[in-house]
C-alpha cells in the first residue's frame, strides 16, 4: 500500500511539472531558439519586495514575474519528441490518471481481503525476477519503442502522434531486416554531422547505431545510439529476469548460490552461509542494501549527466548542468547515509549471532577495529597532506616566492584519460597513440565519434585536468572518507563498543546511560548518522 502511495505522489508531482510549464511556461517559443530563450518553470504569484522584485523576475519573454527552469526538463521533453503545450497537457493528464489509479491501488491493498501476507515480502526470487524482467526489461524495451517511433522521427522533423503512429514507418523497410537477420541495416545511413535537430535537413534513416560522441549541433548523445543502448539493456534484463528459481523449477536458487560462496582457502570462514535468511527476514537489511545501491547509482548519474549529456542543448546551459550535478550528488549523499542508518538498525534489532556464526557478516564485526582504524588513517593522511600542500603553495604565492611551490600533477588520471584516447597530454599510450595495436585493431570497432568527442574542447566528456583538479579531488576524497568513517563506525559499533559493550540493549538511539556512567553520551548509532549527515 505504501509503495502505491509513493507512486501516486511521484506521478502527481511529475504531472504538476508538465502542467505548470504548459500553463505558465514558454515551451513553444523555447523550442524555436533553445540556446537563447530562457526556459520558464512557473509564474511567481506574489513576488515580495514590491515593484523592483517584479521587474527583476519578469524575464524569459514573460508578461509577469517567473522562475527560470534550471532542471533540464525543457531539454528532456524536447529530446523525447514533445513539441507543443498540448503535448505537455496530455502528458500531465495521463500522469494524473496514473496517480489516481495508484491511490486506488494503495487503498485497495489496505483492505483485509487484498492485504499481502508477510510471506509475500519474503519471496526474494519472484521479486528479483519481476523487477529485472518486468520493471527494467520491459520498461527499457518500451522506452526503446518510444525513442524509435516518436523521438527519433521527431528529431528529423516528423511529428508522430496517436493519430498517425500506425502509418509512419520508423524505418523505410519496417521489420523486414529484423526477420531476415540483417540487423546491420538498422545502423546504415545515420544522421549526418550537418543534421539540424528537429528538422529533416541532414537527417538519415538509421534507428539503432553505434556512432559514439555527440551530435555536433546539440552537443548531446545521438538519439539512435541511446535507442540502441536501451534495446541492449532490455535484452539483458529480460534474460536476467529468468535467472532465479520460482514455482517453475528452472533457474538458480539464491540460497544455493549463497551457500556455495565459501572461498577455498578458508580465509572468509563460512562465507555467505546464513546470509539468505538473515537478509530475507530483515527489512532493514534489505532497505540498507537498496539504499547503498541507489546512492551509488545516483552519484553516477550526477557524473554522467555532464560528461555524456543525453538531452539536446543541455550541455550549452551551464547553470542547469551545475544545478543537476549538485542536485544528484546531494541526493546521493542523503541516500547513502540512509543505507548506514538502516544497516545499524539491522545490527541492533535483526542480527542473530548464532545464525551468522563465522560468516562474512560476523567476520566484519570481528575485525571492525581494523576497518575503523584503517579508515581513520586514510582520512587523516588525506586531510593533512591535502591541506598541507594547499596551504604551503598558497603561502608561497602570498609571500611572493611562487618558485617555492611544490609542483603537483594528476599523472595517473591523465594516463587513464590518455589510454581512452585523449592526446593533449602527450602520453602516446593505447588509444591516444596512432601506432598502438589497440588503436589500429579498434579502428573498425570503436565508436567513430568517441575519439573525436574526447579530443574536442566543446564538451565536458574528458575535461583537461591539472594541479587544481588534483587538490580538489583529494579534498573531496577527504570529505567522503571522513563521512564514511563516521557512518561505518556508527554501524559496526551499533551492538556495542569498548566503552559500552551493552549498547545493543539501549536500541538505535539513546542520549546517555546516566548520570553516573561516563562516556555513554551521544554515542548511539543514531548520533553517528546525525553527525555524518
Amino acid at each position: 500500500a505504501s509503495h502505491f502511495g509513493q507512486l501516486a505522489i511521484i506521478f502527481l508531482w511529475t504531472s504538476g511539472n508538465l502542467f505548470h510549464v504548459a500553463w505558465q511556461g514558454n515551451f513553444e517559443s523555447w523550442i524555436q531558439d533553445p540556446l537563447h530563450v530562457r526556459p520558464i518553470a512557473h509564474a511567481i504569484w506574489d513576488p515580495h519586495f514590491g515593484q523592483p522584485a517584479v521587474e527583476a523576475f519578469t524575464r524569459g519573454g514573460a508578461i509577469g514575474p517567473v522562475n527560470i527552469a534550471y532542471s533540464g526538463v525543457y531539454q528532456w521533453w524536447y529530446t523525447i519528441g514533445l513539441r507543443t503545450n498540448g503535448d505537455l497537457y496530455t502528458g500531465a493528464l495521463f500522469l494524473l490518471l496514473l496517480s489516481a489509479i495508484s491511490l486506488i491501488a494503495s487503498w485497495l491493498h489496505l483492505q483485509p481481503k487484498w492485504k499481502p501476507s508477510v510471506s509475500w515480502f519474503k519471496n526474494a526470487e519472484s521479486r528479483l525476477n519481476h523487477h529485472l524482467s518486468g520493471l527494467f526489461g520491459v520498461s527499457s524495451l518500451a522506452w526503446t519503442g518510444h525513442l524509435v517511433h516518436v523521438a527519433i522521427p521527431g528529431s528529423r522533423g516528423e511529428y508522430v502522434r496517436w493519430n498517425n503512429f500506425l502509418d509512419v514507418l520508423p524505418y523505410p523497410q519496417g521489420l523486414g531486416p529484423l526477420f531476415m537477420g540483417q540487423w546491420n541495416l538498422y545502423a546504415q545511413n545515420p544522421d549526418s554531422s550537418s543534421h539540424l535537430f528537429g528538422t529533416s535537413q541532414g537527417a538519415g534513416t538509421a534507428i539503432l547505431t553505434l556512432l559514439g560522441g555527440f551530435h555536433p549541433q546539440t552537443q548531446s548523445l545521438w538519439l539512435t545510439d541511446i535507442a540502441h543502448h536501451h534495446l541492449a539493456i532490455a535484452f539483458l534484463f529480460l534474460v536476467a529476469g529468468h535467472m532465479y528459481r520460482t514455482n517453475f523449477g528452472i533457474g538458480h536458487s539464491i540460497k544455493d548460490l549463497l551457500e556455495a560462496h565459501i572461498p577455498p582457502g578458508g580465509r572468509l570462514g563460512r562465507g555467505h552461509k546464513g546470509l539468505y535468511d538473515t537478509i530475507n527476514n530483515s527489512l532493514h537489511f534489505q532497505l540498507g542494501l537498496a539504499l547503498a545501491s541507489l546512492g551509488v547509482i545516483t552519484s553516477l548519474v550526477a557524473q554522467h549527466m555532464y560528461s555524456l549529456p543525453a538531452y539536446a542543448f543541455i550541455a550549452q546551459d551551464f547553470t542547469t548542468q551545475a544545478a543537476l550535478y549538485t542536485h544528484h550528488q546531494y541526493i546521493a549523499g542523503f541516500i547513502m547515509t540512509g543505507a548506514f542508518a538502516h544497516g545499524a538498525i539491522f545490527f541492533i534489532r535483526d542480527y542473530n549471532p548464532e545464525q551468522n556464526e563465522d560468516n562474512v557478516l560476523a567476520r566484519m564485526l570481528d575485525h571492525k577495529e581494523a576497518i575503523i582504524s584503517h579508515l581513520s588513517w586514510a582520512s587523516l593522511f588525506l586531510g593533512f597532506h591535502t591541506l598541507g600542500l594547499y596551504v604551503h603553495n598558497d603561502v608561497m604565492l602570498a609571500f611572493g616566492t611562487p618558485e617555492k611551490q611544490i609542483l603537483i600533477e594528476p599523472i595517473f588520471a591523465q594516463w587513464i584519460q590518455s589510454a581512452h584516447g585523449k592526446t593533449s597530454y602527450g602520453f602516446d599510450v593505447l588509444l591516444s597513440s596512432t601506432n598502438s595495436p589497440a588503436f589500429n585493431a579498434g579502428r573498425s570497432i570503436w565508436l567513430p565519434g568517441w575519439l573525436n568527442a574526447i579530443n574536442e574542447n566543446s564538451n565536458s566528456l574528458f575535461l583537461t585536468i591539472g594541479p587544481g583538479d588534483f587538490l580538489v579531488h583529494h579534498a573531496i576524497a577527504l570529505g567522503l572518507h571522513t563521512t564514511t568513517l563516521i557512518l561505518v563506525k556508527g554501524a559496526l559499533d551499533a551492538r556495542g563498543s569498548k566503552l559500552m559493550p551493552d549498547k545493543k540493549d539501549f536500541g538505535y538511539s539513546f542520549p546517555c546511560d546516566g548520570p553516573g556512567r561516563g562516556g555513554t553520551c551521544d554515542i548511539s548509532a543514531w548520533d553517528a548518522f546525525y553527525l555524518a549527515v
